[in-house]
Order: structure tokens, then C-alpha cells, then sequence
């Protein structure tokens, strides 16, 4: 009986077959320097919304744009992290000192693509070794970074 409610797979040429779960089509991406993570895209129950889907398939493309706003931002999160912490210099875990030494240390979780604030947002969702009770949201509209979410669950 609960097939009937159940939306069909979708296929994509470029990320494979994609399920609908919890509101939201699933399947996964490659970024550049990442591994396949869970990509999540909005969308109806019969297919990803058209303007998700098109803005996933150019995510491999503009991440690189993308990673120094990242860096930056994520760098600036740490920042506090390390000056509470008289200790964390002397850790070779968090003895980072420029915005590009971050990237040992966070791990890219997923990337969603749906409307937020009136607009249709990137987020990409990373842990990072000195917070490790939250996953950060670095968000994107119209390949500007909005903001770096210190708390976001991820989809």
C-alpha cells in the first residue's frame, strides 16, 4: 500500500539514480580533492527541481571558485577556537596559522542544493576538527558566499 505514496527513482546522466527521502532527492557527487559524498537536491515527488539539478551539475566546476571563500570563512571560524585554547598551538592537530592549512582538517559531509531565504542555496556541510559538535554549512546564492552556518543539520 505505501508504494503507492512512493516516488520513482529519478535517473541523471551525470550523478546516477537518484531517490526521493525525508522531502528530498538523494544521490551523491565528487568534488574536486573530495571523495563522493551525499548530494541532496529539491525538488517535487516526480523529479529534482530543474534549476537544482542544473546548479549540481555545475557544482564540480565552480567549487575551485568557490574553495578560497570556503577556506577563508572556516578559517575565521577557527580562529576563536585556537585563541581559547592556549594549548591548541602547541597540538600538531590544530597548529594551523593560514586559512589554507585548514583543509586536513574538515571533512566535507554533503551538498545540498535547495531554496533558502528566497533564493536557491548551495550548501556545502563540513565537520572540522576543532568543533567537533557541529557541522558547518558554508552557504552560496548566486556564487557568493552568504555565510558560514556555525550549527546546520545535515538533510
Amino acid at each position: 500500500m505505501f508504494g503507492l505514496f512512493k516516488a520513482s527513482p529519478f535517473s541523471d546522466p551525470q550523478f546516477g539514480q537518484l531517490v526521493r527521502s525525508k522531502g528530498l532527492w538523494r544521490g551523491s557527487i565528487a568534488l574536486p580533492g573530495h571523495a563522493p559524498v551525499p548530494l541532496l537536491l529539491a525538488g517535487n515527488r516526480q523529479a529534482p527541481a530543474p534549476a537544482a539539478l542544473d546548479t549540481a551539475r555545475q557544482l564540480p566546476l565552480a567549487w575551485p571558485a568557490w574553495r578560497a571563500d570556503i577556506e577563508a570563512a572556516l578559517y575565521e571560524h577557527y580562529e576563536p577556537y585556537r585563541d581559547a585554547e592556549p594549548s591548541a598551538a602547541q597540538s600538531p592537530l590544530l597548529a594551523i596559522t593560514t586559512p589554507d592549512q585548514i583543509w586536513p582538517h574538515t571533512m566535507l559531509q554533503y551538498v545540498a542544493v535547495s531554496p533558502l531565504s528566497g533564493g536557491l542555496t548551495v550548501e556545502f556541510g563540513y565537520t572540522v576538527a576543532w568543533d567537533e559538535e557541529h557541522t558547518l554549512g558554508a552557504r552560496f546564492q548566486q556564487g557568493r558566499l552568504l555565510e558560514l552556518n556555525g550549527s546546520v543539520l545535515p538533510p
